[in-house]
């Protein structure tokens, strides 16, 4: 439970993150603000949650609503820093796969809101999964080839659509995302994380189209489920994938 307390202040941050890479600003310069009226946000105003709730989810200026986006993602970021913390065999792994899940949390809320996945977290992410074989599992040639994958395999199923359909599937911020993620957890994770996000994808998909009469050309943002499918598959990959090789054997 203690590392739900660094999840909220991580979650915090995560929320800069999401607001201002979107909008090409920097993460570090100026202090956090409000995004309606751009007053600084005092000390007493930013503790993660409790500010939230004390304000009633409004600025103390200029008393524009301030998105739930905010209290979620902090208190979403703390309840998977404890399930990471749980699941993790040793000091390096844990840090590896925190670093990792705050990237998949961020382009979870950005491609919800705004449909795109930034190459700052894809691409830096990529590097950080490489560079992170040095002192945890899986080997580098695990993720190099989980890369290769998370690559391919989504290109191959967007040439494949688009030759079908004639009109775009995947974009390229989703093949670069899965790169990232081969590179973080290997490529068995990457699958299995490939395979939940097309199954929670195409049931979203249909529920839409059978509640809401929405057209099927209307685009969903894959990227935030592949977010989710990747932390699942962080925190419990390995016992879905026993579970799954026990169903073939």
């Amino acid at each position: 439970m203690l590392w739900g307390i660094p999840g909220l202040l991580v979650g915090s941050f995560l929320n800069v993150v999401i607001h201002r890479v979107p909008l090409g600003r920097s993460i570090i310069w100026p202090s956090s603000r409000c995004p309606h009226c751009s007053a600084p946000i005092g000390g007493v105003d930013n503790i993660p949650l409790l500010s939230w709730c004390w304000l009633r989810g409004r600025c103390r200026q200029c008393r524009q609503p301030i998105s739930w986006r905010y209290p979620a993602v902090e208190a979403g970021t703390a309840l998977v820093f404890i399930e990471v913390a749980r699941s993790a065999p040793d000091a390096f792994t844990l840090v590896h796969h925190l670093v990792y899940a705050s990237v998949l949390i961020a382009l979870l809320a950005i491609d919800f809101e705004h449909y795109i996945l930034p190459d700052e977290l894809t691409l830096g992410g990529l590097v950080a999964g490489l560079a992170g074989a040095a002192l945890t599992a899986p080997s580098l040639r695990v993720r190099l080839i989980g890369a290769a994958l998370g690559a391919a395999v989504p290109m191959g199923i967007a040439l494949a659509y688009r030759r079908w359909r004639g009109q775009e599937g995947l974009g390229m911020g989703d093949v670069k995302m899965l790169a990232m993620m081969g590179a973080a957890t290997g490529w068995a994770h990457m699958l299995l994380s490939l395979m939940l996000a097309t199954f929670a994808g195409a049931l979203v998909g249909m529920l839409l189209l059978a509640f809401d009469g929405r057209s099927l050309q209307r685009p969903l943002p894959f990227g935030t489920f592949l977010s989710m499918a990747g932390l699942v598959a962080l925190v419990r990959g390995d016992a879905i994938i026993r579970w799954y090789l026990g169903l073939m054997l």
